[in-house]
């Protein structure tokens, strides 16, 4: 037993000893073995379980758990704290503007210029209304280098009546204008050939004075449910001091019904226009007689989706000459879409629109106060506009629109100026002094834009500028229609109490042309030189009531011509005073 133990203990320190002077020698090559493999090795998965959705719970933890009562034993605690009372945080809260039902405006100026406004309203009850609306606005003339009298006055009266309900509102209005203006646009050099005491006679023997009377009554109706969704009707006549006159009436109704589950929106057209002049301009013996009925229907319906809306339509028209007996049949596009390209940062749309529109005496005044009472009174026919353009913002309070166009219109109306003689038997507006409407079929190309910004509640600013380029079929020129128009405006509060802004315009080369009867020539046409106005206003609230103003018009005095030998009014300046008031 002690032999063995003994010789156990040699072995292993030998053992030992010897694994020590084996790991000492590291320089010794170990040598090389080839290993062979019998089977390549074969991974294997072990069989998946699945978790039971219901655990298996033990029976020894389920027993029941005894019921344990318990009680808490309540003493009272003695304090002195008291909490203070919260006081609520101020708003600043800006005092809203009292608005006032009614208000007066007088102003004077230079040129012996008087403005003059009223408007009142009153509410009869919860749903009945009563209003009224006069304005005046007249000049004493004196426009430098002007020989005949150039003073105008415009006045107008206009009365509602209207009801509001919950399904439907109507009103009913009556109107009166009364407009005077003067023929003072002589030809350059008029009456030069003739003696000095000929010539002053001539001038004397023109009374370049002419009047307008309109008398309107109209009426509007809405309803917010059914298919009848509203109508408007108006009538109108237009008189001068020269013997012409004029009735016009139209009637729109507007329907909107669903097919196929799309709402149909149609338009309904009857537009009347009717006169005679007692002269005519080249020979004063003929009388002028024109009528015209246009019957129209102009279905559309609007389809959505995505970013996507297309209104797709149509205008059909039916045109009767009452004094010719020449009827027409018109056929319209009215097709317009958009798409979302950047949400409303940029909305592109385009589209493709015609339609007949109906001229008249009345229309043609309103844009040329200075025509001879000799017309040729015909609708035009606006046979498509195809428009395309880009819309959208540029920040939240910055938008902008671009758009380019081609129109082609058959019968466009233009002004032109009158030829003259030197003959003392003419009529007062035939010496050269008035201007006359022409048609021609035309093509216009067309770019506009518009820039509008709110930079803050006290600063508004806006630019937009169109440019053209006509085309014309027999007449020599676009006459009287600029290739360029820009304008620009600005408005700011300077303060709580004082407020300006300024607006500025340019109007570009217009064409026209006039021939004196008396020489056998041909005269070219007239180029009438580009002009830039530039307009300001400045305010003071001196309270909620009471507002003054002075306005300041055509800055720059410059001398001109909006027409043919027709001048404006240089530098002018008004001052006046707005009130605000309650029954």
């Amino acid at each position: 037993m002690k032999f063995n133990f003994q010789n156990k203990i040699s072995i292993v320190l030998l053992l030992m000893v010897f694994q020590l002077s084996f790991a000492q020698k590291k320089d010794e090559n170990i040598g090389s073995e080839v290993v062979n493999v019998v089977k390549p090795y074969t991974a294997t998965l072990s069989d998946a379980f699945k978790v039971p959705e219901a655990p298996v719970l033990d029976d020894a933890g389920n027993a029941k758990k005894e019921t344990i009562k318990y009680s808490i034993f309540s003493f009272p605690v003695a304090s002195t704290f008291t909490p203070s009372k919260g006081k609520a945080e101020g708003v600043d809260k800006t005092k809203q503007a009292r608005l006032y039902d009614n208000y007066a405006t007088l102003g004077f100026g230079n040129y012996r210029t008087l403005n003059a406004e009223l408007f009142v309203n009153h509410q009869l009850n919860n749903n009945d209304y009563v209003g009224g609306m006069f304005r005046h606005l007249s000049s004493q003339g004196g426009i430098s280098g002007v020989e005949l009298d150039d003073r105008f006055y415009d006045t107008s009266v206009d009365l509602t009546y209207g009801s509001n309900y919950k399904d439907m509102s109507w009103n009913i209005d009556l109107g009166y204008q009364n407009q005077i203006y003067n023929w003072y646009g002589l030809p350059e050099g008029f009456g030069n050939t003739l003696m000095p005491s000929g010539r002053a006679d001539l001038l004397n023997g023109i009374d370049p004075q002419h009047s307008y009377t309109t008398f309107s009554l109209g009426s509007k109706i809405s309803f917010k449910e059914g298919f009848f969704n509203e109508a408007a009707a108006k009538f109108s006549h237009f008189t001068d001091n020269f013997g012409s006159a004029e009735n016009r009436f139209f009637i729109k109704p507007s329907l909107q019904f669903d097919v196929m589950e799309e709402a149909v929106k149609t338009n309904i057209i009857v537009d009347y226009v009717g006169g005679s002049f007692e002269k005519n301009y080249m020979n004063n013996a003929q009388l002028l007689k024109y009528g015209y009925t246009n019957l129209g229907v102009s279905p559309s319906f609007v389809m959505q989706q995505d970013d996507w809306t297309l209104n797709l339509g149509a205008s059909v028209f039916y045109s009767i000459d009452t004094e010719n007996s020449n009827n027409k049949f018109f056929v319209y596009p009215n097709i317009n879409a958009s798409y979302k390209v950047v949400g409303d940062l940029m909305i592109f749309y385009a589209g493709a629109e015609g339609s007949l529109e109906q001229n008249s005496y009345l229309d043609f005044v309103d844009g040329n106060s200075f025509l001879s009472p000799t017309l040729n009174i015909a609708p035009t026919d606006k046979q498509y506009d195809v428009f395309a353009g880009l819309k959208g913002k540029l920040a939240n309070n910055v938008s902008y629109n671009i758009r380019g166009s081609y129109r082609n219109e058959r019968n466009k109306a233009l002004y032109k100026s009158n030829d003259y003689s030197e003959d003392i038997t003419n009529e007062d507006y035939a010496f050269g002094n008035s201007m006359q409407v022409v048609y021609d079929d035309m093509r216009t190309l067309s770019f506009s834009g518009d820039l509008k910004a709110d930079f803050s509640d006290n600063v508004t600013f806006g630019v937009s500028g169109t440019f053209n380029s006509f085309t014309n079929d027999f007449q020599a020129e676009a006459w009287n229609l600029p290739t360029v128009k820009l304008n620009s405006n600005i408005d700011f509060n300077i303060t709580e109490k004082w407020y300006a802004g300024a607006a500025v315009f340019y109007v570009g080369d217009r064409k026209d042309i006039k021939t004196n009867t008396n020489i056998v020539a041909n005269y070219s046409a007239t180029t009438l030189d580009s002009y830039f106005d530039v307009n300001a206003h400045l305010g003071y609230k001196y309270s909620d009531r009471l507002t003054g103003f002075l306005r300041a018009n055509n800055i720059t005095n410059q001398a001109y011509q909006k027409w043919l030998n027709y001048p404006v009014q240089g530098f002018q300046i008004v001052v006046g005073a707005n009130y605000k008031f309650d029954f």
